[in-house]
């Protein structure tokens, strides 16, 4: 039986497919800018330098040093950056590190961006914000961050490393993991997370042998989008508040946080949250919904611990008291102990066991 929901669509543009970077010019004028400022990491300098040549005379100037975590100096930087060209729109090109810094303008300024995604976050179709101020992240939800445009450019994804391609796209496939199980869950982002993660799930081993399959490459940035709507759409539980804690607290990389916790977030949720384990377990063709995720981590040949990140044995318990200092909803109560648990399992890389009886949970 259908049950009573809301659904609310966020009003943004997508366009989707081969050479859609070429329109970048005519859709910053769809947005009523003159003036873009071009934002990249460091290693992705000469692709941005492209991305002006497209932009012609739209072209305000460039950031050049995006970084993980949107860290609250860095945007500080862009900010004067943003002053000093005039620009009056940001153009992120890249994942999560762009995509979060041209937000973090965006809630300073009210700038309109236009995101051109080159990984699968899909932190592109969220009005979420995650930044990082002495060594703590915090999030803001607000339309005011959520991206105006999106170009999804198959081609662009071509060159992404086979590894970055797969903990990228387990970074998405946790986005929709969790929206099966959210508190305001709804049958429509349901059907896009079950179908998100079964096309991440079936094109990823693909990937990672075939990198240039271009068929793969368009079902994965078709599936990481049906994911990244699932974050926009709906609320987060254990598994983003366990990585954006992680990462924050000892400097993890984004993608290979999400890629490790997540299998054992799910264990954790399992017994609360049968109907969206049956979703995930149907989705990977798995019998069991966290065991079906570590073996496709595994399959990907990408780290399984958190020890592998570089994350210390002594900061298990400094986790743990970080994930439990502020409340929030979790389809199971969230206690110290089952999060200590959780987090010296996937510092361990443990397989999860299968699905428990709510007694074997208590």
């Amino acid at each position: 039986m259908i049950e009573t929901f809301a659904y609310e669509a966020l009003p943004s543009r997508v366009r989707f497919g081969r050479g859609t970077i070429k329109e970048v010019a005519v859709e910053v004028e769809r947005l009523g800018a003159k003036r873009a400022l071009v934002l990249t990491t460091p290693q992705q300098v000469a692709a941005g330098e492209r991305l002006g040549a497209l932009l012609g005379s739209a072209l305000a100037g460039y950031f050049n040093d995006a970084t993980m975590h949107t860290p609250v100096e860095v945007t500080q930087r862009a900010l004067e950056t943003l002053r000093e060209t005039g620009a009056d729109c940001v153009v992120a090109l890249g994942g999560g590190s762009t995509t979060g810094l041209g937000k973090a303008l965006a809630l300073r300024t009210n700038v309109p961006q236009l995101v051109i995604p080159t990984t699968y976050a899909g932190s592109e179709m969220t009005p979420i914000l995650g930044q990082t101020e002495a060594g703590r992240k915090t999030t803001i939800r607000s339309l005011d961050v959520l991206p105006e445009t999106v170009l999804y450019d198959v081609e662009l994804t071509l060159s992404l490393p086979p590894m970055l391609s797969a903990t990228s796209g387990i970074n998405a496939m946790a986005h929709a993991v969790e929206a099966l199980y959210a508190r305001d869950r709804n049958p429509i982002i349901s059907l896009m997370a079950e179908d998100g993660i079964r096309t991440l799930s079936s094109a990823l081993p693909i990937l990672v042998h075939e990198p240039a399959n271009i068929e793969a490459r368009s079902n994965a940035l078709y599936g990481a989008w049906l994911c990244g709507c699932c974050l926009g759409a709906v609320g987060m539980a254990l598994h983003h508040k366990l990585c954006h804690t992680l990462g924050g607290s000892f400097d993890l990389p984004h993608a290979e946080t999400h890629t490790v916790v997540l299998p054992h977030a799910v264990a954790y949720n399992a017994v609360a949250a049968p109907e969206a384990m049956a979703a995930i377990s149907r989705a990977l063709g798995a019998p069991d919904a966290a065991q079906g995720l570590y073996d496709l981590v595994r399959a990907l040949g990408v780290p399984l611990s958190l020890a592998r990140l570089g994350m210390p044995e002594s900061g298990i318990e400094t986790a743990a008291d970080i994930a439990v200092e502020n409340p929030y909803w979790n389809p199971r109560p969230v206690t110290r102990d089952g999060i200590r648990d959780l987090i010296a399992k996937a510092h361990a890389g443990e397989r999860p066991r299968a699905a428990a009886t709510e007694d074997e949970a208590a």
